[in-house]
C-alpha cells in the first residue's frame, strides 16, 4: 500500500511548489499570495521506483477558531490524520514565526513521524541561519529549495525510508504466487450502489447499504470465489468533491480509496444512470487511468431511466470518459440482479488483458508490419527508426520499443502503434503503455 505524506506549514512557505515538484505536475496553483490553497489536494509522487501519495494543505493556523481559516485548519488536521509521515515546511529565508511554534506544538502531539524542511534556502550558505529552527523541537531542519529542486530527493528518501525496506522481496513473492486472489476494487461517487452490488454478489447483507451518501467510510475487503477463481472484493468509500469533505469521521475515506485503487488489479467504476456522468466520475476515472489499473465501467440503476436518458448517458460517457475508450461499458441493476453475468465476463477479460504475456518475436514482427504500413514522420533530415520491441511489465502491459531518434515519435504515431498491438492481442479493459528507448550514438562525441 502506498505511503501517504502530508505537507504542512503556515501560508506562503512554498508547500504547493513542493507538491508540484513531488508530483511532477502543475496541479497546485502557485503564487506569491498567502492563503491560496484552502482544501486538501491529493497527488501521486515517485522517488525512483517507489510511489507515494502526497497531500498539499492550506496555510495552517491551529489557534484560529472562526472563518475560512478555521475550515482550512480542519482540512490540515484531517490530512495529518491520514498521513504516514508529515513534512513541516518552514521559510528558511525569513526565519521563525510565532505561527511556526503553534504548528510545531500541534505536530508534537499528533503521534506522526515529522520531518522539518527549511524551504527557500537557494543561494544561502548552510549553517547558522538554520540554527533557530531547532527551537521547534521537531528535529534537524533539512535545507531545501522547492523552486530549484535542491535537497528534495534527500528529504523524500528520508521520509520514505522505513516504508520500503522489505517491499521488493514481498513483491517478488506475490508475483510468483499463481493462486493469489484478484483484487477487484469497486469505486465511484457516494450513493452510487457499490455496497449494494457487492452484497448482491455475496448473496448476503455483508456491507451496510443505505440510501444516504457516505454510508461506507473505509475501504472494506471481502474474500469471494467464483467459478474456481478467488477474488478480493474491495468496497471503497465514495469520492466526493474535496470541498465537501469536512466531517472528522470521513478523514480517512479519500486516501483509503486512492490506496485501494492503486493496490487493485481491476477497478470497477460504477456510474449512476439517474445522475449521469459527472465531473467527479471523470476525476475518479482519471486517477484509475494514472494508476494503470484495468478498468470496467458499469452503469448502475439502468432500469430506472427511460430511452431518452439512456441516449444522453451514453453520449456523456463517450465525451467525458473518452480517455477510457478501451474499457467495456456494461448496463446493470445491482438491486434487481440484472446484467451481472456479462459484467463478470468483462472483469475476467480485463484481468486477462492486463496480465497478457507478449513474446518478443511477436512484438517485433508487429512493429515491423506497422512501420511497413505507415512510417513515422521525418524529424528534420532524419526519420525515427524502430528496430525491435519487448514487453516491459504487466498490469498495465508495458511495451518497450528500441531504435534511433525515437524521441521524435509523435503522439499520433504512438496511438497508431497502440492500436496495432491492441488489435493483435485483443486487449480490452486495460491501459497499454508504450515506452521508447533510443540507442546511444557512438560517434556523438567526435568532431
Amino acid at each position: 500500500m502506498k505511503p501517504v505524506i502530508a505537507l504542512v506549514g503556515r501560508p506562503n512557505v512554498g508547500k504547493s511548489t513542493l507538491f508540484n515538484r513531488l508530483t511532477k505536475t502543475r496541479d497546485a496553483i502557485v503564487a506569491d499570495y498567502a492563503g491560496l490553497t484552502r482544501d486538501r489536494h491529493y497527488g501521486e509522487g515517485r522517488a525512483g521506483s517507489h510511489e507515494f501519495i502526497v497531500i498539499d494543505t492550506g496555510g495552517f493556523e491551529p489557534e484560529c477558531t472562526s472563518g475560512i481559516f478555521k475550515e482550512m485548519a480542519k482540512q490540515t488536521r484531517q490530512a495529518v490524520a491520514e498521513a504516514d509521515a508529515v513534512i513541516f515546511v518552514v521559510d528558511g529565508r525569513n526565519g521563525l514565526s510565532a505561527q511556526d511554534h503553534d504548528i510545531a506544538r500541534y505536530l508534537r502531539t499528533a503521534n506522526k513521524k515529522v520531518f522539518l524542511a527549511a524551504n527557500k534556502v537557494e543561494g544561502m550558505q548552510e549553517g547558522a541561519h538554520l540554527a533557530e529552527f531547532y527551537e521547534l523541537g521537531i528535529g534537524e531542519p533539512l535545507p531545501i529549495s522547492s523552486a530549484h529542486g535542491q535537497g528534495i530527493r534527500s528529504l523524500i528518501d528520508l521520509a520514505l525510508e522505513e516504508f520500503f525496506v522489505d517491499e521488493d522481496e514481498d513483491d517478488e513473492l506475490l508475483e510468483d504466487d499463481p493462486d493469489r486472489p484478484i483484487r477487484l476494487a469497486v469505486a465511484g461517487r457516494p450513493n452510487v450502489g457499490k455496497s449494494t452490488l457487492i452484497n448482491t454478489w455475496l448473496g448476503e447483507e455483508r456491507l451496510v447499504a443505505f440510501d444516504m451518501p457516505g454510508t461506507t467510510r473505509d475501504a472494506i475487503s471481502v474474500p469471494f470465489e467464483r467459478d474456481g477463481q478467488r477474488f478480493e472484493l474491495i468496497d471503497t468509500a465514495g469520492l466526493r468533491r474535496k470541498g465537501r469533505v469536512f466531517e472528522a469521521i470521513e478523514k480517512f475515506s479519500v486516501v483509503k480509496t486512492l490506496q485501494a485503487v492503486s493496490d487493485a488489479n481491476v477497478v470497477l467504476l460504477l456510474v449512476d444512470a439517474t445522475q449521469g456522468v459527472t465531473e467527479q466520475d471523470a476525476h475518479i476515472a482519471g486517477f484509475i487511468m494514472e494508476s494503470g489499473r484495468a478498468v470496467v465501467i458499469a452503469v448502475n440503476k439502468w432500469d430506472a431511466v427511460d430511452s431518452y436518458q439512456r441516449e444522453l448517458l451514453e453520449r456523456s460517457i463517450e465525451q467525458r470518459l473518452a480517455f477510457l475508450k478501451f474499457a467495456p461499458v456494461l448496463h446493470i441493476s445491482a438491486i434487481k440482479r440484472q446484467g451481472l453475468a456479462p459484467l463478470w465476463k468483462s472483469i475476467a477479460s480485463a484481468w486477462r488483458s492486463a496480465t497478457c504475456k507478449m513474446p518478443t518475436p511477436v512484438l517485433t514482427r508487429l512493429l515491423a508490419e506497422a512501420v511497413q504500413f505507415q512510417q513515422p514522420k521525418l524529424a528534420g533530415p532524419f526519420r525515427p527508426k524502430l528496430r525491435y520491441a519487448h514487453q516491459g511489465g504487466q498490469n498495465p502491459p508495458i511495451i518497450v520499443v528500441h531504435g534511433n531518434s525515437l524521441e521524435h515519435i509523435s503522439e499520433t504515431y504512438k496511438r497508431f502503434l497502440e492500436g496495432r498491438f491492441r488489435e493483435h492481442f485483443k486487449l480490452t479493459g486495460t491501459p497499454l503503455r508504450i515506452q521508447f528507448k533510443s540507442s546511444d550514438n557512438p560517434f556523438a562525441d567526435r568532431q
